[in-house]
């Protein structure tokens, strides 16, 4: 836990959270981004790791969807933002262009915890005033906040993905969105 902020934690299996507390001292788009990030994993709840592997052309496969978002996560966070790349195995595997894999959903729910939990204390310590400044690697170069907003409306266009894929295969129950935003992750001003 970081800081002590109580966090929203799913299992994909799981119907049960952990209540979510915004911490004052994080940054408001960070905490959408946390959100966001429960949402996603809430349409991954109830998914058969057979069909995680399943490609339905041209939608890319829900494991693949997963290492996407890992990629996404550490190229911005990691390799730009701190200079690591904790899962080099995720440019292979999921980077934007790169060949459709179709990769187990139990990995990359690994990789992806792992990238995140990585980049978490990283997210926790921007200030209003470093969300202005640019992450690193090539030029040009998005303002941190920027990035943060990509990443949270690249989750939802994936989620959504996610949902679709899983409505062709016939999953009954499908969660419905946007979740609790009002209690979980209310407006709150920088």
């Amino acid at each position: 836990m970081l800081r002590g902020l109580a966090r929203r934690v799913a299992s994909p299996t799981s119907d049960r959270h952990t209540p979510h507390m915004p911490d004052p001292a994080v940054h408001p788009l960070v905490e959408q981004l946390r959100f966001t990030r429960a949402e996603f994993r809430r349409g991954l709840r109830g998914v058969p790791a057979a069909d995680a592997l399943r490609r339905i052309e041209p939608m890319n496969s829900i494991g693949w969807i997963v290492a996407h978002m890992a990629w996404h996560e550490q190229r911005y966070w990691l390799t730009r933002g701190q200079g690591l790349t904790p899962r080099p195995e995720l440019l292979e595997i999921a980077a934007y262009g790169g060949p459709a894999t179709t990769p187990p959903l139990s990995r990359m729910l690994a990789a992806w915890k792992a990238v995140t939990e990585a980049a978490d204390p990283w997210l926790d310590r921007l200030t209003a005033r470093d969300l202005l400044a640019e992450l690193g690697g090539p030029k040009p170069a998005p303002k941190v906040g920027n990035g943060i907003q990509r990443v949270t409306y690249h989750y939802w266009y994936h989620t959504g993905e996610i949902l679709s894929i899983r409505q062709v295969l016939g999953h009954p129950r499908l969660p419905e969105y946007v979740g609790d935003i009002d209690d979980e992750a209310p407006y709150r001003p920088a």
